[in-house]
């Protein structure tokens, strides 16, 4: 035969597009090409391909081989697609039977020997596959757990490409990978471990009920980056559809942990400051990857000593924060990466940092307001909470040595709140308070007038803006939540206003 098609998966941001691999023979000078759009890693894969089918046993046709990866008018990225050229090239060339992977889905970089090699964004090409009907895929053995998380995809892991031609042309059988229990996560960070700080402890457990976005100030030691890592262990554990979901963005990412296909917690990002503009939202000058927003998807994305980044760089969160999503244009493309997460971000309150407070301070004003003008205001305006977390005093550290309230009390009360919510907001489809539009929210939930006195003065006199309003009354909600209370009252906004301009204040 000298016409044989396979079935391979490419990737645009976290979701698969089929991919047929069709290779014909004809007479002619021996050689090799290979057209549809294909990028330098996979004009490589004729290399690797050549030197595997060799090196595995098997000879190269010496004939002109046209290989085409349809759709043509889709950009082909990775290495994925080198385990499908070589089976589609063998059963051309009449080593395989010619029907033998007609119909199969392969995926798996080729080493020069013959091995075959674990790739990024199996777990997306395997839903892509499962959706176009597929049922059987051949992954490399090293990402068998993370295909086996589909239902109803029998996967078959090959170790070497002498195990795939045994199992097409009949001689032995890639035994279906059978999926294992999945690994109990590792226990988060617990908020016990935090000495003092009861108005932190707060604003944290309110962002977690609420998904509001949190900015915490405040001397070196105060805390700060121990509340933000407590954070994700006061958030519910994943469901299985967001699990999924979050899985396939850090399988394309390449920062799935080593035994762990599944990831059940809500992730944390904590980039340093020194981070680009592509390392933060995504990008990259090939192959378009997420960046640590994106990775943070439905957990937290933790900025520490946020004015140290670049103030062009923060400001490309603005966007992405509000749509839950980011597309990154290329001249090659477009990728489009889901990024709802929650944005925590810590600074001290001047460039000195000194962890005597105020007194021992050495920066003028100006330079104190320089500092703090790093963060632009329509960042900070989308902040739902600002909390000034003041120096741990040696009476709170003797008062910390009772072991204070643990996470999981502090997340019992998040679940219930939460719970809460979504059922008020489901009719919407919408499952936390932040979430809520500011049109809808006046419409269908507003916060009684008498309540909202002190949230109108500060409107009036300048200290909010309309949206800043809106975000206070969301944080109403939230408290009322909490507190188990129908519709906020009074203090609920007040503790909501005063969360939002202690910084202002400061």
């Amino acid at each position: 035969m000298t016409l044989a098609r396979t079935w391979s998966v490419g990737l645009a941001g976290v979701a698969g597009a089929m991919v047929e691999v069709e290779v014909d023979m004809s007479a002619g000078v021996p050689g090799v090409v290979l057209v549809g759009l294909p990028d330098a890693v996979v004009r490589q894969s004729v290399d690797r391909v050549r030197a595997a089918v060799v090196n595995t046993g098997a000879s190269w046709p010496m004939r002109r081989i046209t290989i085409g990866l349809s759709p043509a008018s889709m950009p082909k990225q990775g290495s994925g697609f080198d385990l499908a050229l070589a089976a589609a090239v063998l059963a051309a060339a009449g080593t395989l039977p010619a029907d033998s992977a007609d119909g199969l889905v392969l995926l798996g970089e080729l080493g020069l020997d013959g091995s075959v090699r674990a790739v990024r964004g199996v777990l997306p090409a395997v839903l892509a596959a499962a959706q176009a009907g597929h049922d059987t895929v051949v992954v490399p053995a090293g990402n068998a757990e993370e295909a086996a998380l589909v239902a109803g995809v029998a996967v078959l892991p090959a170790a070497t490409l002498g195990d795939l031609v045994a199992h097409l042309s009949g001689r032995a059988s890639l035994a279906p990978h059978v999926r294992g229990p999945l690994p109990s996560p590792a226990p988060a960070p617990d908020l016990g471990d935090v000495v003092g700080q009861a108005a932190g402890r707060r604003a944290v457990e309110v962002a977690a009920a609420g998904g509001h976005h949190l900015f915490l100030t405040g001397p070196p030691g105060a805390g700060k980056t121990m509340l933000a890592e407590r954070l994700p262990g006061l958030l519910p554990v994943l469901d299985e559809r967001a699990a999924l979901e979050v899985t396939a963005i850090h399988s394309v990412a390449g920062t799935l942990p080593p035994g762990a296909p599944l990831l059940s917690r809500p992730p944390f990002e904590s980039p340093h400051h020194s981070a680009t503009m592509a390392a933060l939202v995504g990008g990259g000058s090939g192959v378009i990857r997420p960046g640590a927003l994106c990775r943070a998807h439905r957990g937290v994305l933790f900025l520490d000593e946020a004015p140290e980044f670049p103030r062009a760089t923060l400001d490309t969160l603005r966007q992405p924060l509000e749509r839950g999503e980011v597309t990154i244009a290329r001249a090659s493309g477009a990728a489009t990466f889901p990024c709802r997460a929650q944005l925590v971000l810590a600074a001290n309150p001047c460039p000195c940092a000194s962890a005597a407070g105020d007194a021992a301070c050495t920066c003028s004003p100006l330079e104190r307001r320089r500092y703090q003008a790093r963060l632009s205001g329509p960042l900070l305006d989308r902040i739902d909470l600002r909390v000034d977390l003041p120096a741990v005093t040696r009476a709170a550290w003797l008062a910390g040595q009772d072991p204070p309230e643990p996470s999981a009390a502090v997340a019992g009360r998040v679940a219930a709140a939460r719970e809460t919510a979504a059922a008020r907001l489901g009719g919407a489809g919408l499952a936390l308070n932040s979430q809520v539009p500011g049109r809808l929210l006046r419409e269908r939930w507003p916060v009684p007038r008498a309540a909202l006195t002190l949230a109108e003065r500060a409107l009036e006199r300048g200290l909010l803006s309309v949206r800043g309003l809106d975000r206070v009354q969301r944080v109403a909600w939230t408290l009322a939540d909490l507190g188990g209370r129908a519709v906020p009252d009074g203090d609920d906004v007040a503790e909501a206003l005063g969360m939002r301009l202690q910084r202002v204040a400061a």
